[in-house]
């Protein structure tokens, strides 16, 4: 496995959903690998598809909400995120998604709950690390975390 600084280096997509300016933001339940109660967007391993399908079939997965009802925006580069607390370097490919239906949004397991936010509240809320600078990655705004 790839190493970046002596971290392995993890591989990950995370997905905003938009609606009208808000940002879905979920809190990770206990039942996950890693940031447990820590508000993220749609997250997870970055597994054998290209990194667009593994966002999309994240979405599907955790709010049930199928491809064709989100609307790319943008795809960002990849960011660095070192965590050496747990011994790794999250390698984040971020994407935007605009959604028409939020209230078609059923969460799975990963999740226990789920809040609309405007963009500049990632800042205030505690959030699996560099939530913030991901959705900079993709909005063109310069907010760093």
């Amino acid at each position: 496995m790839e190493t970046r600084g002596g971290l392995q280096c993890r591989r990950v997509v995370t997905a905003f959903l938009r609606h009208r300016g808000k940002l879905l933001v979920v809190r990770r339940s206990k039942r996950v690998g890693s940031y447990r109660g820590l508000w993220s967007a749609i997250s997870g391993y970055l597994e054998e598809a290209t990194p667009l399908a593994q966002a999309l079939r994240e979405v599907r997965e955790e709010t049930g909400l199928a491809s064709e009802r989100c609307r790319l925006i943008k795809a960002g580069e990849p960011i660095e995120v070192p965590d050496r607390a747990l011994g790794n370097c999250w390698l984040v490919h971020p994407f935007l998604f605009d959604i028409e239906e939020p209230e078609q949004i059923r969460l799975d397991w990963e999740n226990t709950e789920s809040r609309w936010v405007p963009p500049e509240e990632l800042e205030s809320l505690e959030t699996v690390p560099a939530l913030a600078r991901a959705f900079a990655a993709v909005s063109g705004s310069d907010e760093r975390r």
